[in-house]
């Protein structure tokens, strides 16, 4: 048989924990118009917010972010082998402390 007081101490560890929280007024903000939006308590819409960072394998359903690349191109007449003339120039104007002019 066990005995009683184990019992009592093993329920005692599983009470909910209150602590204070100070938190910066954007992110208080943002979490009192998310209670309001979803009509939840704000206690839950916090530790939904702090469960949802503390396990990063878990993704939202948001649509990925992909980039569209454009193709940059040269206007014509640039003569592509002589960028690299170009920059050692402007590398050497900047070091020396010479006017581009």
């Amino acid at each position: 048989m066990r005995d009683r007081h184990l019992d009592s101490i093993t329920w005692h560890y599983n009470v909910s924990m209150r602590t204070t929280l100070t938190l910066d007024d954007d992110v208080a903000d943002s979490l009192r118009e998310q209670a309001r939006l979803l009509n939840m308590p704000f206690k839950r819409v916090v530790n939904d917010a702090l469960r949802r960072g503390m396990s990063p394998g878990v993704q939202e359903d948001r649509p990925l972010f992909r980039v569209t690349p454009l193709s940059g191109g040269f206007r014509p007449g640039v003569d592509l082998l002589k960028l690299n003339q170009l920059n050692d120039e402007l590398e050497t104007r900047a070091f020396t402390g010479r006017d581009a002019g």
